[in-house]
């Protein structure tokens, strides 16, 4: 559960290559192994200059760069929808993966913490770009800069999350979700997810001439005209994915 060997980093760079690539994945739901849904950076190695700490100053800024950064790079652009079952604690870098997924479901008893700060150190994966994004500057700055931890309810209440379930049923709950998202045609739900990603950062003119496009392309697949008969039909559509 914890990020700091590089054959970590290049397993999520791979599975997002093998995702973007398979055009039958739908959605991707991301969990923890064991107890906690990511511990963030090992702590050990920081102590012992270890792992990714390891080195000059130069070297350990290259192995961000060429580490742990690639993950946000890959993983928030992946264009099909990333469900977050966050069975339990995401601290530090933990969180800033949580924050990289689409929806998060979170178990009752997950904490989350942008704890950088106690530690030291700064959010080094982009947790300073993406919390915001996800609660906003104020929560997001109260998180950051005290670096202490806040419950699920919280996380809750702030939009953290967008349900919280008993710890036995989070990954069922998030599979749930994914079977909603999943039941519909899947250039959709890429192209859906493109523009959502866009729309953060572009101007609104920019986003329609984008969406314009996108919804030519739509227009044009055998699975909305698929789904359009469906509907018309009020039967189940059969998706073919194209």
């Amino acid at each position: 559960n914890a990020l700091s060997l590089p054959s970590q980093m290049q397993e999520f760079v791979d599975m997002c290559a093998m995702v973007r690539a398979d055009r039958g994945i739908k959605v991707v739901v991301l969990t923890g192994n064991g107890p906690a849904f990511c511990a963030g950076g090992n702590v050990k190695d920081m102590a012992e200059r270890g792992g990714i700490f390891a080195g000059s100053p130069y070297e350990v800024s290259e192995s961000y760069r060429n580490g742990i950064q690639r993950i946000p790079l890959c993983l928030y652009s992946l264009d099909v929808p990333v469900i977050a079952a966050l069975n339990g604690p995401a601290i530090g870098a933990g969180l800033d993966l949580a924050c990289m997924c689409d929806v998060r479901v979170s178990a009752d008893t997950a904490k989350f913490a942008e704890s950088f700060v106690k530690l030291g150190i700064v959010p080094g994966d982009g947790g300073a770009w993406l919390l915001p994004r996800v609660v906003g500057m104020p929560k997001a700055s109260l998180m950051a800069l005290t670096g202490d931890a806040i419950d699920a309810q919280t996380a809750l209440a702030w939009g953290l999350v967008t349900e919280v379930v008993p710890a036995a049923g989070v990954l069922e709950a998030a599979l749930a979700i994914a079977r909603r998202m999943a039941a519909n045609p899947s250039h959709g739900l890429r192209l859906t997810k493109r523009l959502l990603r866009e729309g953060q950062h572009m101007r609104l003119d920019s986003l329609l001439e984008m969406s314009a496009a996108y919804q030519a392309l739509a227009h044009h697949t055998e699975d909305h005209a698929e789904a359009v008969s469906a509907f018309l039909g009020k039967r189940e559509p059969r998706y073919q994915g194209r």
